[in-house]
């Protein structure tokens, strides 16, 4: 892969692993482990740390910011 490839860490507890895929490829990538290994459950997830994160960007950006209250 090249450097400007973005890619976003994907967890899953139930195997133990993280790897990181490209954000282009995420939710395919996301969908196929859990198929895959979890008979289509929903455990595999983006790193929930770069969730939370990008979530309280999104509300800062539109003014919602919990510390603005």
């Amino acid at each position: 892969m090249t450097d400007n490839v973005l890619e976003v860490p994907v967890v899953c507890d139930v195997c133990d692993t993280t790897t990181r895929v490209p954000l282009s490829d995420l939710p395919e990538a996301v969908q196929r482990h859990n198929d895959q290994q979890h008979d289509g459950d929903d455990i595999a997830q983006v790193d929930p740390e770069i969730v939370q994160h990008v979530t309280d960007l999104a509300a800062k950006d539109i003014g919602v910011a919990e510390d603005e209250a």
